[in-house]
């Protein structure tokens, strides 16, 4: 039972950091634009509009997605309670990457939303 709550905790990690970066995000963009944290693509890094605005989606994004991925974490999980090891490390494996993949995706919306709403050289387009 022990090898469960710890693959349950793990699994959880994914949705927690993304719902307290998620709403981090959402309020503010780190203050300078950088190399080091947040999110850093090429045209999120044109200027601070660009910065702002792709952390505000972003943030978005991660928040709900977090909180859709808690239950999405903790149904299998259940499902799992008191079998050997090697089921619960394999439905373990399964939400992981579950997670992984949800983590990832975020990037392409968020570079759609930048395209649409900059132009290349970060300049806002005019609608």
């Amino acid at each position: 039972m022990g090898f469960w709550f710890f693959m349950l905790a793990m699994g959880l990690l994914f949705p927690a950091i993304m719902i307290l970066f998620g709403a981090v995000f959402t309020k503010a963009a780190p203050k300078r634009i950088n190399y080091i944290f947040g999110y850093r693509t090429e045209l999120s890094m044109k200027n601070r509009d660009t910065w702002e605005f792709a952390h505000k989606y972003f943030g978005k994004l991660w928040f709900r997605l977090g909180l859709l991925l808690i239950p999405i974490t903790v149904i299998p999980m259940l499902f799992v309670i008191g079998n050997s090891e090697n089921v619960v490390a394999t439905v373990g494996l399964i939400v992981s990457f579950v997670n992984t993949v949800t983590l990832i995706i975020p990037i392409f919306f968020t570079e759609k939303a930048l395209n649409k709403a900059f132009d290349k050289d970060g300049n806002r387009k005019v609608e």
